[in-house]
């Protein structure tokens, strides 16, 4: 939902910085890979119940390099091997701060799993999305130049992201943030399934 209103004020910092990074032979896979390394460092700090507050320094920093990466790869030139990694690449980050809350406290165990499953009917309704469009060559520019067709939704990446902050902040009050959020993502995959049969038709 914010991702659309994000982009035109962040777009041109990390424009730059890209420019910057591909002049001195940084490629954007391996942006991506240390964006990755990042936010699994952020994971590792919380599975092992050290201060949320610490874990936010490798989690954001992750994040600003999964922005970059894009902004490398429009100066060097988009790879699908590169869209296909840093897809595959936000889908481990996004898995591993719910695991870590259940590794944190066994307590959590139950609401991670509710929030895991969520995340990955969320997932699967934005990838089939994808698919589908490539297929029908359907394309958008609102999310930004992306490898694959970021359909909206009511919860994107800067919720997500968001969200994350806020437990690190907050690590104590994981289970009703987590339900909540959890619920939100059914909404974000109901309505984009609704969104799937208006485009692209229903069978008969």
């Amino acid at each position: 939902m914010l991702d659309s209103h994000l982009r035109p004020l962040i777009d041109p910092m990390l424009n730059r910085a890209g420019k910057v990074l591909s002049g001195v032979g940084v490629t954007a896979n391996s942006v991506t890979l240390a964006g990755l390394g990042l936010g699994l460092a952020a994971a590792a700090m919380l599975a092992f119940g050290l201060p949320g507050g610490l874990a936010l320094l490798p989690l954001l920093l992750g994040r600003v390099l999964d922005g970059l990466d894009g902004a490398v790869a429009r100066v060097t030139g988009r790879t699908d091997f590169g869209g296909y990694l840093d897809i595959t690449c936000d889908f481990a980050f996004y898995g591993a701060i719910p695991l870590a809350f259940a590794l944190r406290d066994p307590g959590n165990a139950v609401v991670a799993a509710f929030l895991l499953a969520t995340f990955y009917l969320n997932g699967a309704s934005f990838l089939g999305f994808a698919i589908m469009a490539e297929k029908r060559g359907i394309t958008t520019t609102v999310q930004g130049q992306k490898s694959l067709y970021y359909s909206a939704g009511l919860l994107e990446g800067a919720e997500t992201i968001l969200f994350f902050v806020a437990l690190c902040l907050w690590p104590d009050a994981f289970r009703p943030m987590a339900l909540v959020f959890g619920a939100l993502c059914l909404v974000t995959t109901g309505a984009r399934v609704m969104l799937a049969r208006r485009i692209f038709g229903v069978d008969g």
